[in-house]
């Protein structure tokens, strides 16, 4: 009972400690985990242990500090869970190579110089039955570490995840974080392998044992566990998105087991927690159920008890002297230039300016709790003595307090408002991807690109596709291949530039051109391809192959332009029947006849009356019956010029003839729309749909119409 006393006035004092100083460091700006760091220092034998001894052996005695311990391995097991669970694959979409190569050169130049130093420090500041391998590896480790939950907190604050330093900096962090833990994995196995039970109050593992069994728990957890954690999505959609008890009792027994399988392995117990969070399902509404039952209680009540212990097991007065405050210098330099200045490097290296990429520098720089939750392993298996600990503790709370003033001063509040109306700007670009084939289509795309938007409102992306066999490996000169990868866009970067239309290029080699057009439209978000026509060498089929791919597969509306005149339009052609695809094509006609000030035509082509009709009117003939005109403007045509604008009805029993004979008639552009009763779906790119290129004098632009799933 004396004990259970005693825990509730460790863990009050803790609390009160961490949220008191927690709301101090908030008022300067900096994140609530640095004052619970600096709150555990406090409580330690640093500050409370220096000035009030007999209170701090009376609050701490050593013999009831493993109740606290084992309080604080709990909310470890469960922060490392939640850091699984928000690890989303999705921030490396379009950040993959940027984010894997400022990742890793901000992982690699650190830990050498982590390992170097360790050549110093080994023989003065580690335990005697560590190996230098081991040392070395972990102090490599330590040094690369960056605190994922801090940097997003400090980006989600202010407001620069939706900034490009931001995203891609969010991005490196997960990638950096998986790599670091999964080297620090491997030093716990060496280190493990290499002590005798009693030395690291364990079993002792061998190497092959704990490497063999970790590969075959990945393949058990992502072919055996992961397809029946699905289930408990299943049932959770199936209660309506409501977490049960029973389907958090049993997530958290899942993430235990996994727990303790690694710990049993002899890694240890936080990676099995932290993998069983990143196999679970990507349920938004899942992983956010699940968050929210446990960030309160970890965040609030348990992680504050490891900060205590973490100062508790710091003493300041252990640095004391000349030559401990050098190796302090020297550790604190190796991990700042190692970590800020890997990262700003390889930013720079991936196109970013210098101000983004130092800052991301700055961001990456961040260590906070993942490093102390680092350096307590460190601690726990006798890799560190508790000198190295207590610097390692001072660079990690420097390194992670130095992050926002820096930030601040590389990028003040006003220049991130900028980017932020920049990016709200670009976000409401109404954005085309066009497919550059021959270098010839190019101005003709980028014009009717811009007949479909302003140019003030619009961004292009120009894409062209190389073969492998068009890729020269005789001229390796960076500067002439990105010169040759250019010329195919002269002609249209030209156009772009003499009429102010904002364009990007793009050029890669591809083994599958639908794939990839259909994959860049969504990596760019955008609301059109536009693509060329070209006759294949082979077959019938004008629209088969690439074309035919992204018209099944892009999340955009597809048109595919068929260039006769270059001059400005003046009177547009829609044939219209019914379909989404026509009423797309309509609404896209009437863009571009507003952009362009041309004369618009809707030819609506119905079916002829007959007498012995005797089925239910539907909406086009009834259309027919009690104007065309007024259903055709207030249901597509609103706000239209009326003399800009002009309704034929035609009855036809063949609505293919009846377009083809009237786009004959001075018309400069048809828009047409690929429905099914114009025999234009994919199935019929054939013969009839080559007769509309083949008899129209005119441009010719077919829509397809992109229709979410969800509608």
């Amino acid at each position: 009972m004396e004990f259970l006393l005693l825990l509730i006035i460790q863990i009050a004092v803790i609390l009160i400690t961490s949220r008191v100083i927690g709301f101090g460091f908030r008022k300067i700006h900096q994140p609530q985990v640095v004052g619970e760091m600096v709150a555990g220092i406090i409580l330690g034998p640093s500050l409370l242990g220096w000035l009030f001894p007999h209170v701090f052996s009376f609050i701490f005695p050593p013999a009831s500090l493993k109740f606290l311990n084992t309080l604080s391995q709990l909310g470890l097991l469960l922060f490392m869970f939640i850091i699984g669970l928000e690890l989303d694959p999705k921030l490396l979409k379009g950040r993959g190579h940027a984010a894997v190569l400022i990742s890793h050169v901000s992982i690699v130049l650190p830990f050498m110089l982590g390992t170097i130093l360790a050549l110093y420090l080994y023989p003065l500041l580690s335990n005697q039955p560590i190996t230098f391998t081991a040392f070395a590896m972990f102090m490599g480790a330590s040094m690369s570490i960056t605190a994922f939950p801090v940097l997003a907190r400090i980006l989600s604050e202010k407001n620069l995840i939706k900034t490009k330093i931001g995203a891609v900096t969010i991005a490196c962090a997960a990638v950096d974080d998986v790599t670091a833990w999964s080297i620090l994995a491997i030093v716990v196995a060496v280190v493990r392998s290499g002590l005798s039970a009693g030395e690291i109050g364990a079993h002792k593992i061998p190497f092959w044992f704990t490497i063999s069994g970790a590969i075959i728990f990945i393949l058990i957890m992502i072919f055996i566990i992961r397809p029946i954690i699905s289930k408990l999505e299943t049932y959770f959609i199936n209660k309506g998105n409501k977490l049960t008890n029973d389907i958090l009792g049993a997530v958290l027994l899942l993430m235990l087991a996994s727990a303790w399988t690694t710990e049993w392995l002899g890694i240890h117990a936080l990676f099995g927690a932290f993998f069983m969070g990143a196999m679970m399902p990507r349920n938004k509404y899942f992983l956010n159920s699940i968050i929210e039952k446990l960030n309160d209680v970890t965040v609030v009540l348990l992680l504050p008890i490891f900060f205590a212990l973490t100062g508790l097991n710091t003493s300041l007065g252990l640095i004391h002297g000349t030559e401990m405050w050098f190796f302090f210098g020297l550790i604190l330099a190796a991990a700042v230039i190692g970590k800020l200045g890997g990262s700003t490097i390889a930013a720079k290296l991936s196109a970013l300016h210098w101000r983004e990429s130092l800052g991301l520098g700055v961001l990456m720089n961040t260590r906070g709790l993942m490093e102390l939750i680092i350096l307590s392993i460190g601690l726990q298996f006798g890799v560190i003595s508790h000198a190295l600990f207590t610097m390692m503790v001072m660079m990690a709370l420097v390194t992670t307090f130095m992050t926002t003033p820096f930030f601040e001063w590389i990028y003040p509040n006003k220049l991130i408002r900028k980017e932020l109306e920049e990016a709200d700007k670009e976000k409401q670009k109404f954005r085309i991807l066009i497919p550059v084939s021959l270098p010839s289509s190019g101005p003709g795309l980028l014009k009717i690109a811009s007949a479909i938007s302003p140019n003030h409102d619009l961004k292009v992306y120009a894409l062209h596709l190389l073969r492998p066999s068009d890729i020269s490996i005789s001229n390796l000169e960076e500067e002439s291949e990105t010169q040759k990868n250019l010329e195919p866009f002269e002609p249209l970067l030209k156009y772009a530039e003499e009429n102010s239309i904002l364009v990007s290029p793009l050029s890669f080699a591809t083994r599958s051109a639908g794939d990839d057009i259909t994959n860049i439209a969504n990596l760019k978000g955008v609301n059109v391809i536009l693509m060329g026509w070209h006759k294949p060498i082979l077959g019938e089929s004008i629209l088969s192959g690439a074309v035919n791919e992204v018209m099944n597969n892009a999340h955009a509306d597809v048109c595919v332009y068929l260039e006769r005149k270059f001059e400005p339009y003046k009177n547009i052609l829609v044939p219209f029947r019914e379909g989404v695809h026509d009423k797309g094509a309509l609404l896209l006609a009437r863009q571009i006849a507003a952009n362009t000030n041309a004369s618009l035509t809707v030819l609506h082509i119905v079916k002829p009356k007959t007498d012995d009709n005797n089925e239910k009117p539907s909406p086009l003939n009834q259309l027919n019956k009690t104007g065309n005109k007024d259903y055709i403007r207030n249901e597509i045509m609103e706000d239209f010029p009326e003399d800009h604008m002009k309704l034929r009805v035609v009855e036809s029993d063949s609505p293919l003839d009846t377009a083809v004979k009237i786009a004959n008639q001075n018309y400069d552009l048809i828009v047409v729309g690929l429905s099914e009763t114009w025999g234009l779906e994919p199935s019929l790119f054939s013969k009839r749909h080559e007769r509309l290129a083949r008899e129209c004098p005119a441009s010719l632009l077919i829509m397809r119409k992109y229709v979410s799933p969800k509608n």
